[in-house]
């Protein structure tokens, strides 16, 4: 079957489903996540590859349905900053501040983890912390995914190196049956590099610019002496 009958097939008999969004796929989609399944979901920019961010052996899977290399970490998208503290992560001063006035949107701080942290996501830095990237998506239907299914690790739906979907039909070409199921959320507006901004207090407004993104460099750091100055809580 195609995928706008909802179905595909590869030759070996296995099975992808691709559905729209509803109670019901979510249902279907919360019970893959909880099995250690890959899901395919609509963002705000283009479509991502899903799974548990605590499940090391679907984390592996993206990097191989992807050809990921190891080196480029996964972001873990939230329906909100309030999540945070059950991952076990923090937003230090200004980020928390930053994320406030920037997220919904195009912007990824860089949250630590703390030790009660079990996200099998996180990176090592140089100086020994834990940290893990992270999105509040600025759509309405990736928001409703995220509030039923809890936090996501996730990645562009593409091979490595290819375009990124903007359609579900994309990404099921992409994927195929390496994914189980792919929820349609319709066309998404494009890749929208988002800015990524870390924490450091011995550098310029106690912030590093990773990724200059939509958001601009000096909108960021004009934020961040908004509302009690660079290194407030």
């Amino acid at each position: 079957m195609t995928a706008a009958m909802g179905v595909i097939r590869d030759t070996g008999g296995l099975m992808s489903a691709v559905r729209k969004v509803n109670e019901e796929s979510l249902a279907e989609a919360a019970s893959v996540i909880a099995g250690g399944g890959l899901v395919v979901i609509p963002t705000d920019t283009v479509y991502g590859v899903a799974c548990d961010p605590r499940n090391e052996a679907a984390i592996d899977r993206i990097y191989q349905v992807k050809s990921r290399p190891r080196f480029k970490a996964l972001q873990v998208l939230l329906a909100s900053v309030d999540q945070l503290d059950g991952l076990g992560l923090d937003l230090p001063s200004p980020l928390n501040r930053l994320a406030a006035q920037f997220l919904p949107g195009a912007f990824s701080p860089i949250a630590v983890a703390r030790e009660d942290c079990t996200l099998a996501t996180v990176s090592a830095t140089p100086q020994g912390r834990r940290t893990q990237g992270i999105r509040v998506p600025n759509s309405a239907l990736t928001l409703r995914i995220l509030n039923e299914l809890g936090p996501l690790a996730a990645s562009s739906a593409n091979r490595s190196g290819d375009e990124s979907a903007q359609t579900v039909e994309e990404a099921v070409q992409a994927f195929g049956d390496d994914v189980q199921l792919y929820l349609d959320g319709g066309p998404t507006q494009g890749h929208v590099a988002s800015t990524v901004v870390a924490a450091d207090p011995h550098e310029r407004d106690g912030i590093v610019i990773l990724r200059e993104g939509v958001i601009p460099q000096p909108v960021v750091r004009k934020a961040v002496h908004m509302n009690g100055g660079g290194l407030g809580a």
